[in-house]
């Protein structure tokens, strides 16, 4: 008896045309997948290394237009504003610049979210595709063996398979990867209050009033 190839090369060689696209644009969204994810990892690795930085006192570059334009908003002074004002508006200056270095370290999760729910719906069209092979060349045939059957069985279990090997880690990455992000962009936002509260410290003591909140 010879021996059944079910190597992904066969299965794809094996596939009619519209297989074989859809193979390789989920393979495409694989890769690519696994890119964001690298990237992902890097972002946040670098985040939390610039947060550990700040918290020791070393202003970090990846943070510098965060801390830059705090320092700009405090020396800002605007007529008959109180402290705790000048507070809330430091920590919204800095919050909506820190927003920004969030939304660019967070990437192409968004594509992530894409992929994890495009991928399965990919690989359901390919594996539709690839029963309907089955069935026709079954009619043209005339005849159910499984040597009729097999190449259209094969194309759609194939493309149901790559569809979810791009999707699972998809799902994985943009859940642990965005949760990752938001636990450290709470820390960022801790740390940008801390900053304010520093900012207006040395006025509240020089003018002997107390912290409005």
């Amino acid at each position: 008896m010879n021996a059944i190839d079910l190597s992904p090369i066969q299965f794809f060689l094996a596939a009619g045309e519209v297989g074989k696209f859809v193979m390789l644009l989920l393979f495409a969204a694989s890769i690519w997948c696994w890119v964001l994810i690298i990237e992902g990892i890097v972002g946040i690795v670098r985040f939390k290394s610039a947060l550990r930085a700040w918290q020791r006192g070393v202003p970090p570059a990846l943070l510098a237009s965060v801390i830059e334009v705090g320092e700009k908003a405090a020396s800002l002074r605007l007529p008959g504003e109180s402290i705790g004002e000048t507070r809330l508006r430091l920590i919204e200056t800095m919050n909506r610049q820190a927003r920004a270095v969030v939304a660019r370290i967070e990437g192409g999760l968004v594509n992530l979210a894409v992929i994890s729910s495009v991928a399965p719906f990919v690989g359901l069209f390919g594996t539709v595709w690839g029963i309907m092979s089955s069935f026709t060349a079954i009619a043209a045939a005339k005849d159910t063996s499984l040597a009729i059957v097999a190449p259209g069985i094969a194309e759609a279990l194939a493309t149901t398979a790559i569809g979810l090997a791009a999707a699972i880690p998809a799902s994985i990455g943009y859940t642990r990867i965005g949760a990752a992000i938001g636990s450290a962009a709470q820390t960022l936002s801790g740390l940008i209050e801390e900053e304010a509260l520093q900012a207006v410290t040395p006025a509240v003591r020089r003018h002997g009033l107390k912290e409005v909140v």
